[in-house]
């Protein structure tokens, strides 16, 4: 008797978003951790003073990925084409090639690369699957997130505002 392998379903849920204020600028980002079958869920934002929106959703997908304990079926939801395609497509082959990508024929270094090894090393524990949802379409909790995210570096932008 052939064992039908099961797709497995998401222990845990992570919503990202990053934000920011110019690009680069104050930026912000923010998570929601939920256990589908429980229902309970965590949550965190942080800012950064000068930054850019790639590196926000590069570090809240990050910052989301430290809270796991231990190796966990993920499934990612995030607006950020960059952060999935990253994961699924451009990290196997920045790794080939000693993390630099092709630029008009060239290799250079890979942008926010310090951000990407990090997210690498986590999602090595894991099994992460990426859904992509559109931004700002009413997604409750990609708004939610993106609401976290701006309200984070808002204290940045009031701060330097004489």
């Amino acid at each position: 008797m052939m064992a039908v392998e099961k797709k497995k379903t998401p222990e845990v849920v992570l919503f990202t978003d990053g934000a920011c204020s110019g690009n680069p600028g104050p930026g912000g980002w923010a998570y929601i951790l939920r256990h589908p079958e429980t229902g309970r869920e965590t949550s965190a934002q942080g800012s950064e003073a000068d930054t850019t929106n790639n590196r926000m959703e590069l570090t809240a997908a990050v910052q989301g990925l430290q809270q796991l304990k231990r190796p966990t079926c993920v499934e990612l939801v995030t607006d950020s084409v960059y952060v999935g395609t990253g994961l699924s497509d451009w990290l196997p082959k920045w790794k080939k090639q000693g993390w630099k990508r092709k630029e008009r024929g060239r290799f250079v270094p890979v942008k926010n690369e310090d951000l990407w090894r990090e997210l690498d090393r986590l999602a090595a524990s894991h099994s992460v699957v990426f859904r992509h949802v559109a931004g700002h379409s009413g997604h409750a909790e990609n708004e939610r997130c993106d609401e976290m995210a701006v309200a984070a570096y808002q204290p940045l932008l009031n701060g330097s505002k004489k």
